[in-house]
Formats: structure tokens, sequence, C-alpha cells
């Protein structure tokens, strides 16, 4: 907290103008670097386009506004700290994509998936098994790094599109994400508003549970009207994968004692590094051939075989072209040009925040603030830019929660009110945004890119409109006395 000490204190009054003129920077020359690289903006297009706005940013504070430079930098460190933990789980979660699957962890998760869900229900069903994931484990990521790329990997043998499959896995986890009392951002939102964790999270469901089911039907319905590849090609894939790898219902051991350890409520960088140092243990196990071909024959061979399961690009040849891209692993080095990209947007965020044009930005939106649903989409409009800018959930919910809480108290509204629609934006369509932390991972853990899952993403978009749906009804709202400080 305190980043956001500093950020309450900090009082430039930065004009309107020289606050919009970084964004439409960053807005234009990343245009203009996705039509040029496509996909491949995150090799670096995209970092240095975060990096030229910072410096527009930095300069027009330095020039106009007068803001100090130790300043800006102190709010760029402040900023990329609050990243650390999540850059190290970032590569965590790249060292368990390797040894997962080259474990056969994930290969076994397949093929039983083949077996047991059926594709005229499966988009439904991974969301629902998403979502239940999520709400033991508090944690989209870890939900969408274990079982997200093995029902990933399920889809695909079905044939279904990857932006239906990756929309279904995020929704799901989202959803459980957003409802879990073991969420962090959960906690923050309500601890950020001053409400009782429980009560947050039973207010909450007015708008999340519409949400989650309407989008459980669309999936659902789409799976049922989807034409499923044949069961011959199906049957290959589920062969291929058992000449491959050596799939084993003793793999399932890894899965259920990650899920153990989630239960007892361990830190996420233990349970991620012990989940990589079981599925190490059951790749010396299960898959000697594959560690042998990777690394060489031998002891030395086997430890490198797992440096590399856990650091580097693999490629196993399993005689099918599309296998061999499904079980290719990047490890941790597959994550750096996520994590360059977080840095670069993490400086962008700090500048801006700093430099008090972020501040600016957001008073705009509360000008509109006049009646309950009108601050409510105020708050909500704050949330969504926020992590346009700042390029990180937290943060953005810290700034949203603090911008309206006095608004809200003023108006004689529930500070629970607050807690739900900070959830509602700030939370949810981080994900959505594809140079924020949480897009930018989860584009990289499931191998699509974010402007491709984006439209099937059905609960995050739907979130938001259903937030704002319920406050111009009124229902469920309370009004109290209204309080001037």
């Amino acid at each position: 907290m305190k980043f956001a000490n500093f950020l309450s204190k900090y009082r430039v009054q930065t004009p309107l103008w020289v606050a919009t003129i970084p964004l439409v920077v960053l807005v234009v020359v990343l245009a203009l670097v996705i039509k040029c690289f496509g996909s491949d903006a995150i090799m670096g297009g995209s970092q240095i386009a975060l990096l030229f706005a910072s410096s527009v940013a930095a300069l027009l504070a330095i020039t106009v506004c007068g803001c100090k430079w130790s300043t800006l930098e102190y709010a760029i460190v402040e900023n990329i700290r609050t990243s650390a933990s999540a850059i190290i789980i970032l590569l965590l979660i790249g060292a368990i994509s390797g040894t997962w699957m080259l474990s056969g962890v994930v290969p076994t998760l397949i093929c039983y998936g083949l077996e047991v869900i059926h594709p005229k229900i499966f988009l439904g069903i991974a969301c629902i098994i998403c979502a239940l994931v999520s709400i033991v484990t508090g944690s989209s990521w870890t939900t969408i790094a274990t079982i997200g790329v093995a029902l990933m990997g399920i889809g695909q043998a079905m044939g279904f599109s990857d932006g239906w499959i990756a929309g279904a896995i995020i929704s799901g986890a989202y959803f459980g994400d957003k409802v879990s009392a073991l969420s962090d951002t959960t906690v923050l939102a309500s601890s950020t508003a001053r409400v009782p964790l429980f009560e947050h999270i039973r207010y909450m469901m007015i708008t999340t549970v519409p949400s989650f089911v309407i989008a459980c039907l669309v999936f659902f319905a789409v799976s049922i009207f989807h034409t499923p590849d044949s069961a011959a090609q199906i049957e290959h894939i589920n062969q291929t994968l058992h000449n491959t790898f050596n799939i084993s219902a003793w793999l399932l051991i890894v899965p259920v004692a990650t899920a153990l350890l989630i239960l007892r409520r361990l830190p996420a960088l233990v349970t991620l590094f012990a989940a990589t140092v079981l599925a190490c243990i059951a790749m010396i196990g299960f898959q000697p051939d594959i560690v042998s071909q990777i690394g060489g024959e031998g002891a030395l061979g086997s430890f490198k075989g797992l440096m590399t399961a856990c650091s580097a690009t693999t490629a196993i040849d399993t005689g099918d072209a599309i296998l061999n891209e499904l079980v290719a692993t990047r490890g941790m080095g597959g994550m750096m040009n996520t994590i360059w990209l977080i840095l670069c947007a993490m400086c962008f965020g700090g500048v801006m925040a700093g430099s008090g044009m972020l501040a600016a930005l957001t008073r705009l939106f509360m000008r509109f603030a006049k009646r309950t649903v009108s601050v409510v989409t105020s708050t909500i409009a704050t949330g969504l830019f926020c992590n346009l800018t700042t390029a990180d959930q937290y943060i953005s919910i810290i700034i949203t929660g603090n911008t309206f809480s006095d608004l809200y108290r003023q108006r004689g509204l529930e500070g629970r009110l607050l807690s739900r629609s900070v959830e509602d934006s700030a939370t949810v369509t981080s994900v959505l945004i594809p140079w924020n932390s949480c897009g930018m991972t989860q584009s990289t853990v499931l191998g699509v890119a974010t402007v491709t899952y984006l439209p099937y993403c059905l609960f995050n978009i739907l979130s938001p409109i259903i937030s704002i749906f319920i406050a111009a009804i009124g229902y469920k709202i309370v009004k109290t006395e209204p309080q001037n400080e």
C-alpha cells in the first residue's frame, strides 16, 4: 500500500489536455506496431511503443507541469516493485507449462478428457471446471496455467477454434477468482472500499452470477451446434499421444497434490514451485525416453533434460504436425517477452500515475457522476481506463477504489456498491487488454493472442454491462445518509 499512499498524497494538478497526449501517442504507436508486426508485436514493437509513450509523458510532466524527475523515477520503481511477485509467478508458470507437458501430465489429462468430455458440451463444461478450480485456488492465473492448458489441448483436438476455447477457460477462471475468498484481487477490492470480505462477495453475486449463467448458456449452445472432428481424428490424436508419452493414471498425482497444496492455502510461489518439482520427478519416472531425447543419456543428461524442460524451448516429434505444435514447450525462456512487456508497461503506468496525469484523466469520468447509475458507470469506466493506462489490475483496483470512496459517501451510496463496481471493471477487464499484465500472461500461457480470444470472453465482457444495468434499475442498492467530509 506504500505506492497507493504516495499517489494519494502527491497532488499535481495536471491539465487534462497534457494528460491526454501520452495516451493518444500510445494508442497511435501501438496501432502502427500491430499493423506492421501482427501477432509478433510482443517481440519488441509493443515494448518500444510503451517506452516511447513513457518518454513523452515524462517530458510533458517535467517541462509543462514542473514535476521533478526524482518523483517520476520513484513512481516507476514502485510500480515495477508491485509487479515483482507477478513476474516470478510468471516464470514458474513457464516452468510448469514445460514440465507438466513433458512429464505426461497434460497429455494424460487430454487423453482422459477426450474420453470423458463430449464435444457437444465441451465449452460449457470447460468454463464450469475452470470456475470450480479457480474458486478453490483463488487464482485465475494458476487455473489457466494448469487445467486451462489441458482443456486448450482437448478443445483443439475436438476442432473448436482457439478463441472460443480460450474464452471459455478465461471466463470460468475469472468468475472463480472473482468470488473466491482466497483471491487476492477480491480481498484487495473489499479492503480498499472498507467492506467486510464475505459481505462484498455476497453483494457481488447479484451481478456476477447472471453474467456467468449467460456466458455458460452461450458456451453450451455453441458446443451443441458445433460439428466436431471425426471420431477417427480424435482417436488418432489419442493414439498418437499414447505412442509419444507414457500415459498413466499415476501422473494425476501431480495435479491432485498441487490442489492439496492450494487447499492448505500455501503461498502461490511455494505451490507453483512444488508443482514444478513434482512434475520433474514424474518426468524421470514416467518419461525417461523424452528426458534422454532432450538432454542426452546418463545422469548428467537427465539433469540437463530437466533444466531444459523448465527453462528452454523443446520440441517433441509425435509424427503429427498439429500435435508437435501442441506439445512444444518454451519454459521460463518463453515468458521473457511477456516480462519485458510488463516492465515497459509498468514504466508507462508509473509515469502516468506519478505525474498526476492519471488523476487528471479519472477526474474527467467523475464529472459525469450525477445519479447512481452514472456514479457506477463512471467507476467502471475508470477501472477499465486504469487497466488501459497502468497495465496492472492491482493498481487499477487501488486507484479506482480510492478515487471514488469519498464520492460514494457524499452521495449516500454503500461501500459494497463501490467494491462491487471495482471488481466488475478493474478485475475482469484486465485480461482483455493486450499490454496489461493479465492479458499478456494469459495470451502467452494459452498460446492465443489477446485480440483473438477477447470477443469470446463472455463473462468478462458481460460483468461491467450487467453491473451498469443493475445500477440502472436500482436492484438491492440501498442509499444511506450522505456524508460531507
